[in-house]
């Protein structure tokens, strides 16, 4: 007789649920695992053996065969411990095969038994729900796998408690959701002496999730600024909490079951690889762009990234999803995040600065930012040059808006164009209104089209950067409170395109 217990392997975000069958037969003692495990998935054997021998369980002198269904989907990672101990458990009637057939199981067998906390536990307690099936995880993967609420999540310590909680000797309590938690921001935007151009590009980008990128000489505050935009961000809604607690359960930086509503700020180094900004790897894990998710990538020496890897950046930022297509995996995970990038004007950076500037400008500020493609560049809605700040504009006491004040206008902002596009499945903001839509809300008065038409005939702007024009201004009269595009939104746009444009 064969006894069925279920868990599930992972394909991006997906869950997809696996049938775990174990049949123990006549024959010559062997203990196998078939349709296609990984090493890890090989080892769980060993640690099961060694597991049910601690709490004095022997395996029988038969075949034992395992298979994993669909045989063709290729199974890893550590969490196929538990499923398999439970199969096999219920084909030896030690545990009832009915309980164990109702119930979606992941976790990893340590060699004394206990249950180790495993990643992927949220999208998990997703497929269960899907199923109509009980969670069973370890108990420090419960608290996170909780969030979902749809399905009855069952934590346990040890693979001790999971069988007498089968054979109703001590049954387990359902797991309660962790701790919500919104991390408090230190850095304030009244840190930053002078650049008030600069804030206000930084003040638009985060309320519409527009792409913004900042030019300046070393020390002049790029990297300061960007640290500051998390502050002026509103929290996650519950669905983007769980839209990104998805990504990060698969990257395994959950704490503690807690969800954070806090937006991501992740900020990789120039030397990363293109895995590590896409997606890619083992298993195809997904990269800093689906960490990003719901929140903002901050890549500082921007040119300095190799030039495959900045190019891998063009779909990503235009479709809002990335494909991480492998000899063994194809997976999509989705990453609408807010791009900021920092560059210095050349590879000394003081090329504005005569006195300091190398023999090689101006030349070499076109060579420096001409690592980064015009198709990239044009990606981006704001450019803002960030000039440097005297020593004695830094001996002045802080002054102009705090972080408080902007991230108010930001959140009203926000919440206009959630009313907006209600009902709306593709756009969430104006960042990702287009086509139709996007003539429709950002439809500019007769002055400010007037305008507009002037620009994009002198300089040759292209279709892109026409629709990206039209996104900031509506953005700008969402902060202005103004119903309609009106020619001061425009113009002001249309000012944040042409600074370092290639167009002019």
């Amino acid at each position: 007789m064969v006894a069925l217990a279920y868990t599930v392997a992972f394909e991006g975000v997906e869950a997809r649920l696996v049938e775990v069958q174990c049949t123990v037969s006549p024959g010559m003692p062997a203990f196998a695992i078939v349709g296609l495990p990984d090493k890890a998935v090989s080892e769980a054997r060993e640690r099961v053996r060694a597991a049910l021998t601690e709490m004095a369980i022997a395996l029988p002198s038969k075949r034992i065969t395992v298979n994993l269904s669909p045989a063709d989907l290729p199974k890893e990672g550590s969490h196929f411990d538990l499923p398999i101990a439970l199969a096999l458990l219920a084909a030896l009637d030690i545990i009832p095969q009915e309980e164990v057939a109702r119930t979606v199981a992941l976790g990893e067998l340590s060699l004394g038994g206990a249950l180790v906390p495993v990643i992927g536990a949220l999208p998990a307690a997703m497929a269960a729900a899907e199923e109509g099936r009980t969670l069973l995880c370890p108990r420090a993967s419960g608290s996170e796998a909780a969030w979902v609420g749809a399905v009855e999540v069952i934590g346990a310590g040890s693979l001790a408690e999971v069988i007498r909680h089968f054979t109703g000797d001590a049954p387990l309590q359902p797991a309660t959701p962790g701790e919500v938690t919104q991390e408090a921001f230190g850095r304030d935007l009244r840190d930053v002496k002078g650049q008030e151009r600069a804030k206000r590009a930084l003040e638009i980008a985060a309320a519409g999730r527009h792409h913004l990128f900042l030019v300046g000489s070393p020390g002049s505050g790029k990297s300061m600024l960007a640290a500051r935009l998390p502050g002026i961000l509103p929290p996650l809604s519950p669905v983007e909490a769980l839209e990104t607690s998805m990504i990060h359960s698969l990257a395994g930086l959950l704490t503690e079951g807690g969800i954070s509503r806090t937006r991501p700020f992740r900020e990789p180094h120039h030397t990363a690889s293109m895995a590590a900004i896409v997606g890619g790897g083992r298993g195809a894990r997904p990269g800093e762009v689906s960490l990003a998710h719901n929140g903002v990538l901050f890549m500082d020496e921007f040119p300095e990234f190799p030039r495959t890897v900045l190019e891998t950046l063009r779909q990503p930022v235009e479709t809002g999803e990335v494909v991480v297509a492998r000899a063994n995996a194809h997976v999509r995970y989705p990453c609408r995040f807010m791009l900021v990038a920092a560059a210095n004007p050349c590879r000394c950076g003081h090329m504005t600065d005569a006195a300091r500037a190398c023999a090689k400008a101006p030349a070499c500020g076109g060579d420096y930012l001409g690592r980064i493609s015009g198709p990239l560049m044009d990606r981006f809605d704001l450019r803002v040059e960030v000039p440097p700040v005297s020593f004695q504009d830094l001996d002045l006491p802080a002054s102009g808006e705090s972080s408080k004040d902007v991230a108010v206008r930001v959140a009203k902002a926000r919440a206009s164009q959630e009313r907006r596009f209600a009902g709306h499945e593709s756009a969430r903001l104006n960042a990702d209104a287009e086509g139709r839509l996007l003539e429709e809300i950002a439809e500019p008065c007769p002055e400010g089209r007037d305008l507009l038409g002037k620009v994009a005939a002198r300089i040759g702007l292209s279709a892109r950067g026409y629709h990206r024009v039209l996104r900031v201004a509506r953005t700008i009269a969402d902060l202005d409170g103004s119903e309609r595009v009106r020619r001061p939104h425009v113009a002001e746009a249309v000012g944040y395109r042409l600074a370092l444009s290639r167009e002019v």
